[in-house]
């Protein structure tokens, strides 16, 4: 492969240094020539409002591709590091001055030094090192044990597609307006849609999760035939999973204005919730997001997940919530559910074991 030499872009005053430009980066995508690196820098600049404000002195963990996305390409995960991209969570060294961090702690109890973007300097700088999606922790540096944002997962199981996940989300934000909240709508990038609800500091994680299995299960109830909360994958069915433990700490969901790795380099974009009923009847994908057509729609509307970045109002309490998950426990023996595999056992979890490995209980 050719390489080209690198430019120097200015990004709000600040230097920063393009290496391989001309690096493909999507294969195929736009005119068929394919998307550079360098394109892809230029997409994050056109919505640079918007990813600062999903990002801004937020903990992120990077999704880095350095050769960029192509047919086979693998992330590497922790059973398997051999992929071609991989999570970065401690900041790279050699990070100029201007790159701050946040320390935050993982479940086993060790900590790290996490990117902490407060300028779209930074964004540019972690796209050049082939950062195609960001992670952001759904707290900030003021206080990383204190979330403020819920985050809803609607995850499409297999034989459910993303209208689907449109026709389940109206249901959250009625629940959302039923406690006196609202929730903002975006695509995943993929075949889901995520619901973002800014919250008062000062909630723990134990407690943010603890609210989203409430809402979860209550929406499970309401629509039985669509929704699952059930985390063991043999027991969903084809049914939208509400991921409950993308509140757990340490775990997080792609930033608004992300880009994905698919052969589509589609982009987690914030929607109308006019524009999700419209999604639930068929009348738009998620492909329709892309690098190349997002840019265009921010210009024309804006940065909608504005609401959601941190420090804007209006922030709710979670109370309503977790008096929910309190008649849950109360009134239908309704406790904690199973935390991801990486967690120490947690207080009040059930047994963490597949129910179809499970051994039978035998009386004496």
């Amino acid at each position: 492969m050719v390489t080209t030499p690198a430019v120097e872009i200015d990004v709000g005053g600040r230097a920063v240094r393009i290496s391989n430009p001309d690096r493909l980066y999507f294969p195929g995508v736009g005119d068929g020539a394919g998307l550079s690196k360098r394109d892809v820098v230029d997409y994050f600049l056109a919505v640079g409002p918007g990813i600062l404000a999903a990002l801004h002195d937020r903990p992120t963990t990077l999704e880095r591709w350095p050769k960029g996305w192509f047919e086979g390409a693998r992330l590497s995960t922790r059973i398997d590091n051999t992929g071609d991209a991989f999570y970065q969570k401690r900041v790279p060294q050699g990070a100029p001055s201007w790159v701050h961090t946040a320390r935050i702690a993982f479940p086993s109890g060790r900590t790290a030094d996490e990117i902490c973007p407060t300028e779209l300097a930074v964004v540019a700088w972690c796209v050049n090192l082939g950062t195609l999606t960001f992670h952001p922790w759904p707290v900030t540096s003021a206080d990383v044990e204190a979330p403020d944002q819920l985050r809803i997962d609607l995850d499409p199981q297999p034989g459910t597609d993303f209208a689907d996940a449109a026709r389940v989300a109206p249901q959250v934000r009625a629940l959302l307006h039923e406690v006196g909240m609202e929730g903002y709508p975006k695509t995943s990038g993929g075949r889901g849609l995520h619901v973002f609800v800014p919250i008062e500091p000062g909630w723990s994680f134990v407690q943010a999760r603890r609210a989203t299995i409430a809402l979860g299960r209550e929406i499970e109830r309401r629509l039985p035939d669509l929704v699952t909360m059930k985390w063991w994958k043999e027991e969903r069915g084809a049914k939208i999973f509400v991921d409950y433990n993308q509140m757990a700490r340490d775990r997080t969901i792609a930033s608004a204005y992300s880009v994905r790795a698919n052969r589509r380099a589609t982009v987690s974009t914030p929607l109308t919730w006019e524009e999700v009923d419209g999604a639930a009847s068929g009348a738009f994908g998620p492909d329709e997001f892309t690098v190349l057509t997002v840019p265009r729609r921010f210009a024309e509307v804006g940065d909608l997940f504005a609401p959601v970045a941190a420090g804007v109002a209006p922030r709710y309490a979670i109370e309503p919530l977790l008096e929910m998950a309190a008649r849950d426990e109360r009134d239908h023996g309704h406790g904690d559910l199973p935390y991801p595999p990486e967690y120490p056992k947690m207080p009040g979890e059930p047994k963490r074991v597949q129910p179809s490995r499970a051994r039978p209980v035998t009386s004496e």
